[in-house]
């Protein structure tokens, strides 16, 4: 298993649509943040996309997305979430501006290579690629694993229920925070993701037969339906966690 950068091997990534299929819920792949960012994630910051390779058997393990970005260090400047970070960075790249910390976009395992403690080695390369970059911060905009269980809870509540041991209730965050991250700030409208009443009915496999919120398959939140204006609209909801890379390494030796 090795490291690939997409500007090593760009072809790698043209099988990830359908080596990767289900591991987000279908909505996710139609956020109004659109396209163009996404294409341009690529083009201008693909040294920060990168894949788990595994040589033997021509198998990618794993992906991981990330873009640099400004932060001052406050939970106030890290902003609403996924969406405004992108914007953000974007701008800040164009101005000619240098960032300031490493921004995760994704850290997704592919079906068949679950269980296998991955998304770990796929945060611990962020936390490397970050201090190559001599960025003193890691900050993640989680999805929580555990939270379309509980959609109508909100999610500042949410990311503060623990186990009985102490540790964070959800295991997506609980992994973050035992490999050194700090929940940070919460955010209940991260990614906006709007379509007709057809689209969603098309991604949840569910009917709305009339307007009103609905919980929904994997929703985190409430869907917000208008038939009237035929468009439904979800806010997916993040929770911050942020690394200090500053001074020791939080995960051990690097992992690449």
């Amino acid at each position: 298993m090795r490291v690939v950068l997409y500007t090593e091997r760009p072809e790698l990534w043209d099988r990830i649509t359908e080596e990767f299929a289900g591991v987000i819920p279908e909505y996710n792949l139609h956020g109004d943040i659109g396209e163009g960012y996404w294409n341009r994630l690529f083009d201008d910051f693909g040294d920060h996309q990168f894949v788990l390779y595994d040589e033997e058997t021509d198998a990618i393990l794993g992906a991981g997305r990330s873009l640099p970005r400004l932060w001052d260090g406050t939970p106030e400047d890290l902003g609403t979430g996924l969406d405004a970070s992108i914007r953000d960075a974007f701008a800040a790249h164009d101005a000619g501006t240098k960032p300031t910390a490493l921004c995760a976009l994704g850290v997704e395992v592919a079906p068949a290579h679950q269980g296998k403690s991955l998304s770990k080695v796929l945060l611990q390369q962020m936390i490397t690629m970050a201090r190559a970059d001599g960025l003193p911060s890691l900050i993640v905009p989680v999805r929580p694993i555990w939270k379309h269980r509980y959609p109508l809870v909100p999610t500042e509540r949410y990311a503060s229920w623990t186990r009985a041991d102490g540790e964070p209730f959800d295991p997506w965050i609980r992994t973050q925070v035992r490999l050194g991250g700090t929940i940070t700030a919460s955010m209940e409208e991260s990614s906006m993701i709007s379509g007709t009443v057809a689209d969603w009915e098309s991604w949840t496999g569910m009917e709305f037969p009339e307007s009103g919120d609905y919980v929904f398959p994997e929703g985190l939140s409430t869907l917000r339906v208008d038939r009237e204006q035929d468009r439904a609209s979800y806010w997916e909801p993040a929770v911050w966690i942020t690394y200090d890379l500053s001074s020791s390494d939080p995960t051990g030796p690097p992992r690449t």
